[in-house]
């Protein structure tokens, strides 16, 4: 018998695979962010300086993240919008103004739809960032300030496809971004006003947003006699009702006041029966805090004051539900 000395050959497996795919484009990401230098400071330099907006363009996979990026720029206050290079050439460089600072992204420097682009810009002197590999590009050499994307290999298998230097085009985005909004003092309440939707909008809504006020409110005098309190708390029907005199809130009745004095309760009137040292909010506070209050209180409702005491809203435990807060 002859011995068998085939050997069987083991192939990577799928994850192996993606494994290398990330250790590939993070070794690119980790020889970017070591090469940033003053040429990025310029760069943001330009875009917080700038009276009119960013305007971001590129062809193919480079025009992809550049929709993201103008996204991201937009939603961190920097005014910022994408234009297609092929369409830019058929009337949509009337979109750019000289106020403007553009941003070019083209992995090669010489993507030849941006022609048409690269020469508007250049006749109107409008300064523009180039996002690029090659440093000897016409992209980089036409533009103000030229950002350098690692000379690092695609990550794909033929090394052909757009991956190391589409995330590290993503990536250079986020930091310029990031760095442009911390330069600009863009807080947590700027973001809120671009964020208004969702669980970032809820996570940045304040009391006043969705507290109920006006005729809304179950209001009733401390002499009210406790049969007519019933009716407006049945009435306004949040299981509460606010005792106020002159505007200002002397105690609040809830449901479970009325079980504790349930004996002779019709005798008493509203200022006999409230609880007079209550739970309160003020408007500003964050409807996050506002829930987790009435949690730790298993309490259903708060009362909103005003810095003077007044008596000025209401907030139920379903309004936060209802406006996403849980």
């Amino acid at each position: 018998m002859t011995a068998n000395n085939h050997q069987e050959i083991t192939r990577p497996t799928a994850a192996e695979h993606g494994a290398q795919v990330i250790r590939t484009e993070t070794d690119a990401l980790t020889q970017m962010a070591d090469s940033l230098g003053d040429d990025f400071g310029k760069a943001c330099d330009l875009m917080v300086g700038t009276n009119g907006r960013v305007i971001i363009s590129g062809m193919g996979k480079s025009g992809h993240i550049g929709n993201k990026i103008a996204a991201t720029l937009a939603s961190t206050g920097t005014p910022s919008f994408f234009v297609h290079p092929s369409e830019a050439s058929h009337g949509d460089l009337g979109m750019i103004t000289k106020d403007d600072v553009c941003i070019v992204i083209s992995n090669s420097g010489e993507t030849a739809e941006l022609h048409g682009l690269l020469a508007y810009l250049t006749r109107f002197a409008i300064p523009f960032i180039a996002m690029t590999k090659n440093s000897d590009s016409t992209l980089a050499r036409q533009s103000t300030v030229a950002l350098l994307l690692p000379n690092a290999p695609e990550a794909c298998s033929v090394g052909m496809a757009p991956t190391t230097s589409t995330t590290c085009t993503l990536a250079m985005g986020d930091a310029l971004a990031v760095a442009v909004m911390r330069m600009k003092g863009f807080a947590k309440e700027d973001f809120h006003t671009f964020h208004p939707g969702g669980k970032l909008g809820a996570q940045f809504m304040r009391v006043r947003d969705v507290m109920h006020t006006g005729d809304e409110l179950p209001s009733v005098p401390a002499d009210m006699a406790m049969g007519d309190v019933l009716v407006e708390m049945s009435a306004k029907g949040f299981g509460v009702a606010g005792v106020v005199a002159d505007g200002t809130l002397q105690g609040v009745i809830t449901d479970g006041d009325l079980r504790r004095n349930l004996d002779g309760l019709m005798e008493r009137n509203a200022g006999e029966t409230a609880t007079t040292s209550p739970q309160t909010v003020d408007p500003d506070m964050l409807l996050t805090e506002a829930m987790a209050l009435m949690d730790a209180r298993n309490i259903s409702a708060l009362p909103v004051l005003d810095d003077a005491g007044a008596f000025v809203g209401l907030i139920h435990i379903h309004d936060c539900l209802r406006a996403g807060a849980a």
